[in-house]
């Protein structure tokens, strides 16, 4: 298994109270929160302070603000509030509950693999070829409509369309995922993916030998050319992939890999730029030798501490049939290459000239 970083944050209960009580707070009788900037959080931009002092992730605080949900009480003057506003001693900021809507969302009695459930949480095993959550285009089969008949109440506070969604998974990435069933233990499990102290382990297949152990730390964003897709781009956001390669095929190499940050299509953009695709992508891989009909990615291992009793819950789940039979197939087939080689399919790679002269 990969080994824990030992310089990597720790999180526990006494983190949880220390984030409830660092922060002036009060409460109205409307259920709005308010919250006033003492001496030593000052300069801080604003989304990042309140995300703190709220315990919401930047992405919820920018979205609220963005739909007027928070208010700047004084004592200065301020013509609107911007994510990047740096906040002062003495600014209090009132953060209003956004009205609950209708969910627009069918419930179905679809098969639903929990590993784990409680009364604040449960954790899933997500089938391959099942979309997370409804978009567009997209309002039926997936696992929220799944969520909504085999669990009564869900946290909304990750909007209508997302309830009790902490983190998603791709399509065809399957695996262990946390669900939450209220607001705090939604927003205590955000804090720890925010806060990169939730440990997950995926198993990936890729083309070719990318060598032992690495890790990557490049910037993702929006491909330039194809907004559908994310690449290596130097005005990307900062995004660490580390990896443990664990066997060696003629022509793949099985990993063990750690994601320090969570940005979309991580894993496979990382794999993908380094020359070793995951092994059938349809989007970053132009062939599949294996039949896989989607990337070989399986989120395996899951451990967290628990929002309300600060146990530590740690969770595997091996790989699913249509997964681990290719691989037994290959196992079968065993010639192992040179362990010391770095073999680089290149060839197959969708872009493979622009990621190798740096253009992306």
């Amino acid at each position: 298994m990969i080994k824990d970083d030992p310089d990597a944050p720790t999180f526990s209960m006494e983190d949880l109270e220390r984030y409830s009580t660092q922060f002036e707070e009060r409460n109205d009788e409307e259920g709005a929160r308010t919250f006033e900037v003492d001496a030593d959080d000052e300069d801080q931009r604003l989304d990042a302070w309140i995300a703190n002092a709220a315990r919401l992730s930047r992405t919820q605080v920018q979205d609220l603000l963005a739909e007027g949900h928070i208010h700047y009480l004084g004592p200065r003057r301020l013509p609107r509030l911007k994510p990047s506003l740096k906040v002062s001693a003495g600014d209090t900021f009132r953060l209003e509950r956004p009205p609950v809507e209708l969910l627009d969302v069918a419930a179905e009695n679809l098969p639903l693999d929990i590993v784990y459930e409680d009364e604040d949480l449960l954790v899933i095993n997500k089938a391959r070829g099942m979309v997370v959550h409804p978009a567009a285009g997209i309002n039926r089969g997936t696992l929220v409509n799944a969520l909504l008949y085999h669990v009564r109440d869900l946290s909304g506070i990750a909007g209508v369309a997302r309830p009790g969604i902490v983190h998603r998974l791709d399509k065809d990435t399957s695996g262990l995922m946390v669900v939450a069933k209220n607001d705090n233990a939604h927003s205590a499990l955000t804090r720890q993916f925010a806060g990169r102290v939730v440990k997950k382990v995926y198993f990936a297949l890729v083309h070719g030998n990318p060598g032992a152990s690495s890790i990557i730390d490049m910037p993702i964003g929006r491909h330039p050319m194809d907004r559908k897709r994310m690449a290596v781009i130097y005005s990307g956001r900062p995004a660490v992939t580390e990896f443990l390669r664990t066997e060696v095929f003629p022509e793949y190499s099985l990993l063990q890999v750690r994601i320090r940050t969570g940005r979309t299509h991580q894993i496979r953009v990382h794999m993908a730029w380094m020359g070793h695709p995951v092994a059938g992508d349809p989007v970053y891989c132009r062939r599949d030798p294996l039949g896989l009909n989607g990337q070989f990615l399986h989120a395996g291992s899951l451990e967290f501490t628990h929002p309300r009793t600060g146990d530590m819950l740690s969770l595997e789940q091996p790989l699913p049939t249509e997964l681990a039979t290719p691989l037994e197939q290959l196992r079968a087939g065993l010639t192992v290459g040179d362990p010391t080689a770095s073999t680089s399919p290149l060839q197959i790679l969708d872009g493979w000239r622009e990621a190798a002269s740096g253009a992306l």
